[in-house]
């Protein structure tokens, strides 16, 4: 019986971290049964443009594009697909992709009509790969997360298409000089969850496909939702009555940020760049009980994992983001004190790295906090922390370019007995204290050097940010 408790904690403890924070994690993609179409990206001409950022559209291949090796023209959209893809070897099989009725020609215009609405492309764009051609490619098979590769030898023709070579690039080789920025919400019903706990729910909401929440409780658009109720590790001596648990929800509303700046002004790679995740989000949970003591570092209990890999389009560029959160609950305790504390919190956050020509990569760790009034119990003497965090990470193309870690927490400390509200109103007898706040910390990493700049030496971290508030505290003699 005692095992199996624990089976059933652990799940239940991991569930709740993830509600109170929103979740990082890398859920399984499969690919699609029929591939994208894959884009070749030409060569600049030198004429720079703006490019519109947006999400790519559902339901359809998402056009591949291709940067031809010849140099004429710009990167176009382009009817190809990878119809496989070996990460081993780097070898891909490139083939046509089936023409249906949005690929004809528009009535009165010939199917080589360069700019026809329905295609947007030169009849260039479908020619057949060569040595040099770059492909941007949606997820297919072998490569969940997308393909952005060079072509460095043509290994011949078979009964799937075209067998290529290839070897990594960089965006730097199919958005050229070209400019874009634009933020792209993330579709909750898109990503996947991995519960590792028992007891965690997860809910969303988007445009044309609303899921209730919780008790019929109807989500914000864009949002998604994860609730937890879990137990947390009791102090051994606590009597039953101070079993100790986390419960609560956290709703998000992420979105993917990218811009990027082709005009080198004379020197190498793009004059700008940036990667990010932002978004809103709330959460209101419960820490209450005796929890054990903890030794050493805080423990830390993952409690889901969640993932998805959106794709935006950057002009004619499919661009595969891949978003991982894990979610976490972690308690730092003496064991001696008893608590019961409820907090209410909204905010925003963002993460990411901006790239300056000259300057190079620096963080962005940005993250406004408020607290809605509170109630807060604290019995006995001694101190607990107790936190609600999510470890994140985005990336292009399966490659992890920021990795940050979020936590929301409440803190509590008392030398006898303090019972207070938010509201003013108090019972207390001895000095006592409750905090609210959050921890926001990670790492810029090599891979963001996807985008064309120069690699660096080693990890950048983000910097610490912190940020802590009273929730209510005080001292009385009885």
């Amino acid at each position: 019986m005692r095992t199996l408790a624990r089976r059933l904690l652990l799940p239940g403890l991991t569930t709740l971290a993830l509600t109170a924070t929103g979740c990082s994690s890398t859920a399984h993609t499969g690919a699609a049964d029929a591939a994208a179409p894959v884009t070749l990206a030409p060569t600049s001409d030198g004429t720079s443009q703006q490019l519109d950022v947006a999400a790519a559209p559902q339901g359809t291949p998402t056009p591949a594009a291709v940067a031809r090796a010849d140099g004429k023209g710009k990167t176009e959209k382009s009817s190809l697909k990878v119809a496989s893809y070996d990460q081993a070897s780097g070898r891909a099989v490139i083939a046509k992709a089936p023409q249906g009725p949005a690929h004809s020609p528009s009535p009165g215009k010939s199917a080589g009509a360069g700019k026809s609405p329905e295609a947007g492309k030169s009849p260039e764009a479908d020619k057949p790969v060569a040595v040099g051609d770059v492909i941007a490619s949606a997820p297919a098979p072998g490569a969940p997360n997308g393909l952005l590769a060079k072509v460095t030898e043509v290994v011949g023709k078979t009964d799937r298409g075209t067998e290529v070579k290839t070897a990594s690039t960089t965006l730097a080789s199919v958005l050229n000089d070209d400019k874009a920025d634009g933020k792209v919400p993330v579709d909750p019903s898109s990503v996947t969850v991995e519960p590792l706990l028992k007891g965690v729910t997860f809910s969303w909401a988007k445009t044309g496909g609303v899921k209730f929440g919780p008790q019929s409780a109807k989500l914000p658009l864009g949002n998604l939702r994860l609730d937890v109720n879990a137990a947390v590790d009791t102090a051994p001596d606590a009597p039953a009555s101070a079993g100790a648990s986390v419960s609560g929800f956290v709703q998000l509303a992420p979105q993917v940020e990218f811009s990027y700046d082709g005009s080198t002004g004379g020197g190498s790679g793009p004059r700008g760049a940036f990667l990010g995740m932002s978004g809103d989000w709330s959460s209101q949970w419960k820490l209450q009980g005796r929890a054990a003591a903890s030794t050493g570092a805080p423990k830390r209990i993952p409690f889901a994992k969640l993932h998805s890999a959106p794709v935006i389009q950057v002009g004619p560029v499919p661009v595969v983001v891949n978003l991982d959160l894990t979610c976490y609950v972690q308690v730092e305790a003496d064991g001696r004190v008893t608590l019961d504390v409820q907090q209410d919190v909204k905010g925003d956050f963002k993460v990411g790295g901006s790239y300056a020509l000259g300057k190079g990569w620096t963080p962005v760790s940005q993250s406004n906090v408020k607290s809605t009034p509170v109630t807060a119990t604290v019995t006995a003497a001694g101190k607990v922390k107790g936190a609600l965090g999510a470890e994140a990470s985005v990336g292009l193309y399966g490659a992890v370019g920021v990795s940050a870690d979020f936590a929301p927490y409440l803190r509590g400390e008392a030398d006898v007995k303090a019972s207070a509200s938010s509201d003013g109103k108090t019972s207390l007898s001895g000095a006592w204290a409750v905090y609210g706040g959050f921890d926001l910390s990670g790492n810029l990493h090599l891979q963001l050097s996807l985008f064309g700049t120069p690699l660096f030496e080693r990890k950048i971290p983000l910097g610490t940010l912190n940020r802590e508030w009273a929730l209510a505290s005080g001292h009385a003699e009885r």
